[in-house]
């Protein structure tokens, strides 16, 4: 297996893996020149999300600056918003359905480390050279009609439901059904989301 196969089936791999540094640097450059795009210039951040993204579909709009590792493992439904300020850490795939609402400062992650710092690093290298640190990864998936308030928090592996609203501030560390609105750190279910009652605590 390629260290990208291994990263994607959430094997440890090498992160200074050469086809993937190449990606990770590419993808650098290509985010630098949207956040750097001007605002109104919607000819040049289509084309840089094309080179930059694994997929979208129609009607994407992300507010600059948005941040992410390789670009490539991210895939949009139709009708996404993605405000300011955003990181996805795509070692792994983030996948994000239809009409999915997604607020500033909010973070995804796939990638996780042992706990242990030996672990993490392994033996000091004899050369004093950098090593690149043990890693994991888990993928991301959002259904449809999902709201992520503000600043909310999803760590790998977890899965929300379609028709879901996350709480500003939320910590997911696990999976949140379809149909319900949740909140807290870790997220838990509130109530059922039935479309009735004011969300003040998921407002962006």
């Amino acid at each position: 297996m390629t260290e990208r196969e291994k990263m994607l089936a959430g094997q440890l791999y090498d992160c200074g893996d050469p086809e993937l540094l190449a990606q990770w640097h590419k993808a650098k450059d290509l985010i630098r020149d949207y956040n750097q795009a001007d605002s109104a210039d919607a000819q040049t951040k289509d084309r840089i999300l094309s080179e930059l993204l694994g997929g979208r579909g129609k009607n994407l709009w992300i507010t600059a600056p948005f941040y992410a590792d390789y670009g490539n493992n991210i895939y949009f439904g139709n009708n996404c918003e993605v405000n300011m300020n955003c990181t996805f850490l795509d070692d792994n795939r983030i996948v994000i359905g239809d009409n999915a609402l997604i607020a500033p400062n909010v973070q995804i992650y796939t990638a996780f480390h042992p706990t242990s710092a030996a672990e993490r690093f392994g033996p000091p290298r004899e050369d004093g050279s950098f090593a690149f640190c043990k890693t994991q990864t888990a993928p991301v998936i959002i259904g449809d009609n999902v709201w992520i308030g503000g600043g909310a928090v999803l760590l790998p592996g977890v899965t929300i439901g379609s028709n879901t609203v996350i709480g500003a501030g939320s910590v997911v560390t696990k999976d949140i059904p379809s149909d319900v609105v949740a909140c807290g750190n870790p997220c838990r279910v509130i109530r059922k989301n039935d479309g009735h009652g004011q969300d003040h605590e998921v407002r962006r």
